[in-house]
């Protein structure tokens, strides 16, 4: 089982703090989800664990060992699914799968996974958004990242591939830690362990729509 452990992460913008000494534990099989209005710090959270926004003052543990922040992307323990797409466009996912995984019994494996094989001869850039990030998050996968920040993976996701995605989420977990954030609540609900709202810089674990309620995330009618 692997350990992700982060303390004391915090970060300003100007005069507004939008983490304020958070902490958070990740193993293997959690699934965390992660809420927050637009603007509370949930991309910039995301951002900081990946090691792309620079921040000095905290501490990143794997598995015991201290890891630099500098270090997160070199050492792939640590993957990340941005909002917007990280694949060429022009390129068809037949073509691409090779380019990243050139082991032919694991190309073999994704091109006979059901929901590739009814977009393979397809570019990138003609893809559903709920194709392109089922494909995204199926790359992610067989990477060899104990860990995975999902960032919005079921924003305008068309409502098949919704299930799709959640499928696959479901597999991952097996062998994979993960933090979603998404508005989505009802669908990172269904695959989530744990849950919390990140609000004025600081996290609250909820369990419920009502504790969505209360912490003011969703609206009480």
């Amino acid at each position: 089982m692997n350990c992700l452990k982060a303390q004391h992460i915090t970060q300003q913008f100007g005069s507004k703090k939008v983490l304020n000494n958070v902490s958070i534990c990740l193993q293997t099989g959690d699934v965390i989800g992660l809420f927050g209005r637009n603007g509370s710090g949930k991309s910039t959270l995301l951002k900081i664990l990946f090691g792309v926004l620079k921040n000095t003052g905290f501490s990143l543990d794997i598995d015991g060992n201290r890891i630099l922040q500098k270090q997160i992307v070199p050492l792939k323990k640590i993957g990340y699914l941005p909002q917007d797409s990280f694949l060429p466009k022009r390129i068809t996912v037949r073509n691409l799968i090779p380019m990243i995984f050139p082991d032919g019994k694991l190309q073999e494996l994704l091109f006979y996974r059901k929901g590739i094989a009814k977009f393979e001869k397809q570019r990138i850039g003609e893809l559903s958004i709920g194709q392109r990030k089922y494909l995204e998050l199926l790359l992610l996968s067989h990477m060899e990242h104990p860990f995975l920040l999902l960032d919005e993976p079921f924003s305008m996701v068309e409502p098949l591939y919704k299930e799709e995605i959640k499928g696959l989420l479901e597999e991952i977990k097996l062998f994979k830690g993960m933090i979603i954030t998404d508005h989505y609540y009802h669908d990172v609900f269904e695959v989530s362990s744990q849950n919390y709202v990140l609000k004025e810089g600081s996290l609250t674990a909820v369990f419920s729509e009502e504790d969505l309620k209360k912490y003011n995330y969703l609206r009480s009618d």
